[in-house]
C-alpha cells in the first residue's frame, strides 16, 4: 500500500489522480519539470502496485496572466494558448511522462464553473455583488494551517487581495474569493445570470475536477506553492458544494526549485528551461536529478547536478547488467517506493542490489 505524507492510502477499484496543471503562457521551466515528473512517479508506482490509475491534469487556459501575456504578443488569448501547450505537452512527452487520462481545459468548462457559482449561492457559500461571485472564505486559512498575516501576503501574491483593486468594496470579508467576476471590455467573457464574465482561478480547478471525477478524490498533486490559496481554496468550494470531506484523501505538495536561494519563477529571472537541459543531457539523467531528494522538500538547482545524474544513471544501468546481490533486493526497493515514494532509498537499494532491483526501479521511474 502507498503512504503519502506518511499517510496510508489504500485504493479499492481505481485511483482518482487529479494533478493541477500549467497556466500556458510560457515555457516549461525546471520547477514545472519537477511537479509533473513526481506526479507521473507516484502513478507509476501504484500501477506497479496493480492499482488501475486515473489521471486528471487541467491546463488554465483562461487566466488574467495568460491574457496579459497573450495581449503582449498581440495574439488572441486562447491562440496564445494553445502555442504554449503545444511546447509543454512535447517536453512531457521528451521527459517520459505517461499521458494522463483526462486534459480538461478552463475555457471548455465556464458553465460548469457557473453550475459551481449558482449552487453555492444557493447554499448560502456564496455572495453576488455587481455581477461578481464570491466564495466565503472565512475559515479557509485556519483550516490550512495559515497565520492571518501569511495569509494576507499570500492572497496578495496571488491576486485574491481586495486591496491590490485599491480596497474592492464588493467583498465582505478579505477571506472572501470570486468564483465569478465581470470582464471588461478586452477581457475574455461568458454569459451568465450575473452579466458577461469569467472564471476566478480556485473555482476553476474545482469545477473541472469535480466534473471529472465526483465529489472526491483519491491524490491531488500540485507545487507546494499552491498549497495556499489555491488548494485551500478549491477543496473549501468542492466540500461546500457537495457536503463530502475530504475532497482529496492525500496531497503530494512538490516542494519548489530554487536557484541560489530563491525560487524559480519567471518573475526573479532565474528560470531553467527544461527542453534546454534535454538538449545536452540524457532525459533519464534529468528525471534522476529532480528525483534524488524528497517530493516534499524543497531543492536547490545547481548545473553540476545534472553531470553527476548522468554519472548516476550510467551506474544504475552497470547495475542492472549484474548478478543480484540478494533475492530480496527488488522487494526492498519496492518497499521503499511504496513507502512516502521515497526514491531516494530506492535508488540506493538498486545500485548497491544490482539486477533486477536496479531493473525494477529504472523502469518504475522511467530512467531508461
Amino acid at each position: 500500500m502507498l503512504t503519502i505524507g506518511r499517510r496510508p492510502l489504500p485504493v479499492v477499484g481505481r485511483a482518482r489522480m487529479y494533478v493541477c496543471g500549467i497556466t500556458p503562457y510560457d515555457t516549461t521551466h525546471l520547477g514545472h519539470a519537477r511537479t509533473f515528473v513526481w506526479a507521473d512517479v507516484a502513478a507509476r508506482v501504484l500501477r506497479h502496485a496493480g492499482v488501475p490509475v486515473e489521471v486528471c491534469r487541467n491546463v488554465t487556459d483562461v487566466d488574467d496572466v495568460l491574457t496579459s501575456a497573450a495581449r503582449r504578443a498581440g495574439s488572441p488569448y486562447d491562440s496564445f494558448a494553445a502555442v504554449q501547450q503545444f511546447y509543454f505537452d512535447r517536453d512531457m512527452a521528451a521527459l517520459h511522462v505517461h499521458p494522463v487520462t483526462y486534459e480538461p481545459r478552463a475555457h471548455t468548462y465556464v458553465p460548469q464553473v457557473v453550475a459551481l457559482a449558482r449552487a453555492l449561492l444557493e447554499l448560502g457559500h456564496a455572495y453576488e455583488r455587481d455581477g461578481a461571485v464570491y466564495f466565503r472564505g472565512a475559515g479557509v486559512r485556519e483550516r490550512a494551517g495559515i497565520g492571518a498575516e501569511e495569509a494576507a501576503r499570500l492572497l496578495a501574491e496571488f491576486g485574491d487581495d481586495p486591496a491590490s483593486d485599491g480596497g474592492d468594496p464588493r467583498r465582505d470579508d478579505p477571506a472572501d474569493v470570486a468564483i465569478w467576476r465581470p470582464s471588461a471590455e478586452g477581457e475574455p467573457g461568458w454569459p451568465s445570470e450575473w452579466g458577461a464574465g469569467r472564471p476566478g482561478w480556485h473555482a476553476e480547478c474545482a469545477a473541472m475536477a469535480l466534473t471529472t471525477y465526483g465529489p472526491a478524490l483519491d491524490l491531488h498533486a500540485g507545487g507546494a506553492d499552491l498549497r495556499f490559496p489555491h488548494h485551500a481554496y478549491e477543496a473549501a468550494m468542492a466540500e461546500a458544494v457537495t457536503g463530502v470531506r475530504p475532497f482529496a484523501r492525500a496531497w503530494l505538495h512538490v516542494g519548489v526549485v530554487r536557484v541560489d536561494g530563491a525560487k524559480m519563477a519567471k518573475s526573479a529571472g532565474n528560470l531553467v528551461f527544461t527542453a534546454d537541459l534535454l538538449r545536452h543531457h540524457p532525459v533519464g539523467a534529468v528525471r534522476l536529478l529532480l528525483l534524488d531528494h524528497p517530493w516534499a522538500a524543497d531543492w536547490d538547482y545547481r548545473p553540476g547536478g545534472l553531470e553527476e545524474a548522468a554519472a548516476r544513471l550510467e551506474r544504475l544501468h552497470a547495475a542492472a547488467g549484474r548478478p543480484a546481490a540478494s533475492a530480496a533486493g527488488e522487494r526492498a526497493a519496492v518497499r521503499a517506493l511504496l513507502d512516502d515514494l521515497d526514491a531516494a532509498t530506492a535508488l540506493a537499494i538498486a545500485e548497491e542490489e544490482g539486477g533486477q532491483a536496479a531493473r525494477t526501479v529504472i523502469a518504475v521511474l522511467a530512467l531508461g
